[in-house]
């Protein structure tokens, strides 16, 4: 794969190394402020809130400034947020920096993740994102294990190390992508070429890009912002729900550790001939059933070695999911629009992100975390029914072959 992706690939394994701090935010609030677990899920539902203005800056900013100057703001305002947070002495501050961690939480991902649609055919798209994820993987496996020291002895430090990972991979990948060019009429890099072909038919470069005008986006977005509250759920209630079994709460950073450990081992049955030429609809399908399965293994579970076979088996469902659901998107955006369509669509991670804390901590008070977690589970099944409805259309149903529809040299 090029260069370009290779670094941000490197760079989000150093990010990911300390990218532990916001699923214990709700527990910061908790045992430092004395606040009660609806006052922590409104806190955390506030930084959701921001991060869906900032991912949508993320895709104009790309236009505007420049990919790289985006990504560098962005992973420096997180960390300059993030030392708030840790420095703050009471709960209004608390909230203040949460929100403004955000507003820059988001501004990364468009930037890059156009950056790799850019480089790469469509062909190899499903390659490259799997490679992007297995290297917040490999990070995760520190971070997990880091969080899992910290949390014991003093929760703020969480986000010390994770403001210290966030300026290490802004200058990392400022010294490391191609510098900015001048940009086009609408802010498209002015190099002739875009790295894809807007297979749909959605524009051919000459008119505005307008992602929200186009029903297959919505129909990606719908089904997107339900994985993104389950993968939501995952991360702001499972610390909580190991405390309400009686087990360490800390011990969260285990679980994420096994979770990055099986992503980085699943990497290889992507390649594999069945599994690879699976149409999208179908591979999608199985990774929300392995959720569903994952999710219900939550729900039973009540010692540690149960909540970590139950972390192996929704994680390999994580992996098939995340390793198509970006590209589908990507090869929907016109030639041009690539930042534009990935930013609209992870939209759905900030509504998810506003609704996680509440929904998770609500359930969890109001049902208990066998209701949380079974519910969570049905919703997985949903959508692995719906998902020859939704991606069907978009892509034909037909398989990812190797060499299909790569750009010209």
């Amino acid at each position: 794969m090029p260069r370009t992706v290779w670094m941000l690939v490197v760079a989000r394994a150093i990010n990911r190394l300390g990218a532990f701090s916001l699923p214990f935010l709700t527990v910061l609030i908790g045992t430092e402020f004395g606040a009660g677990t609806t006052t922590a899920g409104l806190v955390s539902a506030g930084f959701g809130l921001a991060t869906i203005p900032s991912r949508v800056a993320g895709g104009r900013l790309a236009g505007r400034i420049g990919r790289r100057r985006t990504i560098v703001l962005g992973l420096v305002g997180c960390a300059l947020a993030q030392l708030g947070i840790a420095a703050a002495g009471s709960l209004a501050a608390v909230a203040v920096f949460a929100v403004l961690l955000g507003l820059s939480f988001e501004l990364y991902e468009p930037p890059s993740q156009a950056l790799i649609a850019d480089a790469v055919g469509p062909a190899d798209r499903v390659r490259a994102y799997g490679a992007l994820n297995a290297a917040l993987a490999v990070g995760g496996t520190g971070s997990g294990l880091i969080a899992a020291g910290l949390g014991r002895w003093d929760l703020r430090w969480l986000f010390v190390v994770d403001a210290l990972t966030c300026l290490a991979c802004a200058l990392t990948l400022r010294l490391a992508l191609p510098a900015d060019g001048p940009r086009g009429p609408r802010g498209v890099p002015d190099d002739g070429h875009d790295g894809h072909d807007g297979a749909d038919g959605n524009g051919d470069g000459d008119g505005p890009v307008r992602p929200w005008r186009d029903r297959g986006l919505w129909a990606m977005f719908a089904s997107g912002t339900a994985f993104a509250l389950v993968s939501m759920h995952i991360v702001m209630a499972l610390p909580l729900t190991l405390g309400h079994r009686g087990l360490e709460p800390a011990d969260a950073g285990l679980l994420f550790t096994a979770s990055a450990v099986t992503v980085v081992a699943a990497q290889p049955a992507l390649r594999l001939r069945r599994l690879a030429a699976l149409p999208d609809p179908a591979a999608m399908a199985l990774g929300y059933a392995l959720l569903a399965a994952g999710l219900a293994g939550y729900a039973a579970a009540r010692t540690l070695p149960a909540f970590l076979a139950a972390t192996a088996v929704l994680s390999v469902g994580e992996v098939l999911v995340l390793g198509r659901v970006l590209g589908v998107v990507a090869g929907l955006a016109p030639p041009g629009g690539t930042d534009r369509y990935l930013a609209a669509y992870g939209i759905s991670w900030g509504v998810a992100t506003v609704a996680a804390p509440v929904t998770a901590t609500q359930l969890l008070e109001r049902a208990g975390a066998g209701a949380l977690w079974a519910g969570t589970a049905v919703l997985c099944l949903v959508l692995a029914a719906a998902q020859p409805l939704v991606v069907g259309p978009l892509t034909g149903g037909l398989p990812v072959r190797p060499g299909a529809g790569a750009p010209a040299a």
